[in-house]
């Protein structure tokens, strides 16, 4: 058996394209998708309609929340919510009624059992869409946070756009990374694949490739609000350059 997750295509969808070609061609029995589906990129609805059209598992990130309610206080920094807010507006005005309404109706985690292995998968922690969990906490931290459905033998979420896989007390702890906005300094789309097979588990982090100076150019010849913003992020792929 072997399953894909993937998490915070953020309106990426040429990053999408490349992730979704490359399971193809690994023979994935099983897809999730971890949220984060549209905010933040030049390509909200099609993100959406891609998804849409993957024999796929769905569930709700934060900024599927954002594109829904808008940005609220207590979520970001103040002095960023007006702009945040911003960008919100122009992805709400790429998208259709519809495409907003599936986002507004997506669950918030997966419980899932496949060949005696319970998997886990949430888009930040199960408790939160918004809290952040970073691959450098302690275990107990991590225990306290992300494990807490104890009959899980795998955690898998995304949110930190930062992928790594991690093992507490026999148990596996995945991030997914980003397929769209990675901020580990590499600039290319990640997934988790976890290989299930004779009660053994194989887990593993695929980076794909794909024009990133075609969709730079289309960010910045574009109306979008902060195409300075997204042009950074999208070529540092880190948040703290």
């Amino acid at each position: 058996m072997r399953l894909a997750f993937i998490a915070d295509i953020h309106g990426n969808a040429h990053a999408l394209e490349s992730v979704i070609e490359d399971i193809k061609e690994r023979n994935v029995d099983q897809l999730f998708v971890l949220g984060d589906l549209s905010y933040r990129g030049l390509e909200p609805q099609r993100s959406v309609e891609l998804v849409q059209e993957l024999d796929a598992k769905v569930i709700k990130g934060n900024a599927d929340a954002w594109i829904v309610r808008g940005v609220q206080e207590g979520e970001v920094p103040d002095d960023v919510i007006e702009d945040m807010n911003e960008e919100k507006d122009w992805s709400c005005s790429n998208m259709t009624s519809d495409a907003i309404r599936y986002l507004d109706d997506l669950e918030e985690e997966i419980n899932e059992d496949f060949e005696g292995v319970h998997i886990h998968g949430f888009h930040a922690t199960p408790e939160d869409l918004f809290e952040v969990v970073l691959p450098t906490e302690t275990e107990e931290t991590m225990k306290e946070r992300l494990m807490v459905n104890d009959i899980a033998d795998i955690y898998v979420y995304g949110h930190i756009h930062k992928p790594y896989i991690r093992h507490i007390d026999g148990k596996i702890i995945i991030n997914t990374g980003s397929v769209g906005l990675p901020f580990d300094g590499l600039a290319q789309p990640s997934y988790a694949i976890v290989d299930i097979e004779d009660g053994g588990v194989q887990t593993s982090i695929i980076r794909t490739s794909y024009d990133l100076e075609e969709v730079v150019e289309g960010v910045k010849s574009s109306d979008y609000p902060k195409k300075d913003l997204l042009t950074k992020l999208l070529m540092n792929a880190s948040v703290s350059n």
